[in-house]
């Protein structure tokens, strides 16, 4: 027993040991609960959770399923229909219908006879087939050019969806990155404050030099709550972009570095862009779909021509039984053709408001290849300016970290002020926070770049497989 520890009770031997392994086991147990609670992330994992939760995304997905069955009704009204049709009719009381006195007739007097009997029975089957009909024809190519376009803009939104939980991770990375580099700062200035109050003990540099190294400390704390913030709310945003419960600690596994995107990509992207962009093609096929709405207006002024058939059975009995039932047959077939000869001029207005929406339409895609264009350049410049602040980045930090090491000796060897440390430090964290700062632009814009051609990266692709 420690000479230093008070004994106040007796205790059983073996005691203290069953209390401590059951403390360890407690502890044990609750860091397991607390590590299984945190779910660890990937850029990879973001993507796919993103993809597999938004609810945009699924709302866009049943939008292709009900593309799909619009489809098949309007291939439904091309194909042929088969109706069934039965009665029974039972009398309660029998019609009748009247002869006269054929003994007298002169005297006016006439018989009143029932017809019919207590039981009716009216069986049958009709069969109709279009053949020829433009609206319909017409009504199965734009159904199919509206799935096709449906599916181009659940394209557009799962490319858009990939695009922003890409950025939300990278900017978790960064705003973690940036807070490790004020962490560091503030280490390195509180180490300079301890220097500066040791050699001040010693009488070898005045109380201004400390004073300023303690407000240099001081100043650099409210710059670490604010990166502290920063990378929680860059987490939360993380968070609503994957669609995870708030409550839910997230381990973010990765770290920002620069991957150049392939030249090629970029020499295409302005050509590329109207040819891949879905959202663009989605707007096309709906214009389509208006140019066939127009043509299904114009055919309301040709004729209508279907083949129809019957066939029927009926029969008559007084009494209830399937056995004394004669099912009377008749059948017939034929063609029917209509066609509207004057309906108040509604087909000519219907046909000039279908045409306008087809110029509507063609005006929309016109202005979004526009802006696509402008979109798509702006994003190239961020591209090419950001790449010119990680290439120079580079170089600014090893500059930086060579001054702070000059002015570090210089200070320590009496040669130099506090002055010059300090300044070499926050050149130092400025020149590391430009390049992080540098490398995300970099990365979000290539998240961009492949947003606006509707690509989803080779690893992320594999990820949503």
């Amino acid at each position: 027993m420690d000479r230093f520890t008070p004994v106040t009770h007796r205790e059983r031997p073996g005691t203290h040991g069953t209390l401590r392994c059951i403390a360890v086991a407690l502890a044990l147990a609750l860091g397991a609960a607390s590590a299984s609670a945190q779910q660890v992330v990937t850029v990879d994992d973001a993507v796919r959770l993103a993809v597999m939760n938004n609810h945009e995304l699924a709302a866009a997905k049943l939008e292709v399923e009900r593309a799909d069955a619009r489809v098949s009704e309007a291939w439904g009204s091309a194909l042929p229909r088969i109706d069934f049709a039965g009665r029974y009719t039972r009398a309660l009381k029998k019609p009748v219908f009247f002869l006269p006195d054929f003994e007298d007739p002169g005297s006016g007097v006439v018989t009143p006879i029932e017809i019919g009997s207590d039981h009716a029975f009216d069986l049958g089957f009709s069969a109709s087939q279009i053949l020829f009909n433009a609206t319909v024809f017409i009504g199965v190519g734009a159904a199919n050019i509206y799935s096709r376009g449906v599916r181009e803009i659940y394209r557009a939104r799962e490319a858009e969806t990939v695009t922003n939980a890409r950025k939300s991770f990278y900017a978790v990375l960064v705003a973690r990155e940036v807070k490790e580099l004020v962490q560091q700062t503030l280490t390195n200035s509180e180490e300079n404050f301890r220097n500066a109050s040791v050699l001040y003990e010693q009488g070898l540099v005045s109380e201004f030099d400390k004073l300023r190294a303690e407000v240099a400390v001081e100043n650099i704390r409210p710059e670490l709550f604010d990166a502290q913030k920063a990378e929680r709310l860059a987490l939360n945003n993380l968070k609503t972009v994957i669609v995870v419960p708030y409550d839910r600690e997230l381990s973010v596994v990765g770290t920002l570095e620069y991957q150049p995107v392939d030249t090629a990509l970029i020499a295409s992207a302005q050509s590329m862009v109207l040819s891949s962009n879905p959202a663009l093609a989605g707007l096309r096929y709906q214009s389509e779909v208006t140019d066939a709405i127009a043509s299904a207006e114009k055919s309301y002024y040709l004729p209508t021509l279907s083949a129809f058939g019957t066939y029927q059975g009926v029969a008559q009995s007084n009494a209830l039984r399937l056995s004394t039932l004669d099912f009377i047959q008749s059948s017939t077939i034929g063609l029917s053709l209509s066609l509207n000869i004057f309906n108040g001029l509604q087909t000519a207005a219907r046909v000039q408001q279908a045409n306008l929406d087809y110029r509507k339409s063609q005006e929309q895609v016109a202005g979004l290849e526009l802006n696509l264009q402008s979109g798509t350049e702006a994003i190239l410049l961020r591209l090419r300016t950001a790449e010119q602040r990680v290439l120079s980045g580079v170089r600014t930090v090893e500059q930086a970290e060579k001054g702070y090491r000059i002015a570090n000796t210089r200070y320590a060897s009496g040669s130099g002020t506090l002055l010059e440390t300090n300044d070499a430090l926050l050149a130092l964290a400025r020149a590391k926070v430009n390049r992080v700062q540098a490398v995300y632009d970099y990365l979000a814009a290539a998240a961009d770049l492949d947003g606006i051609l509707g690509r989803i990266p080779p690893s992320v692709a594999t990820t949503l497989e």
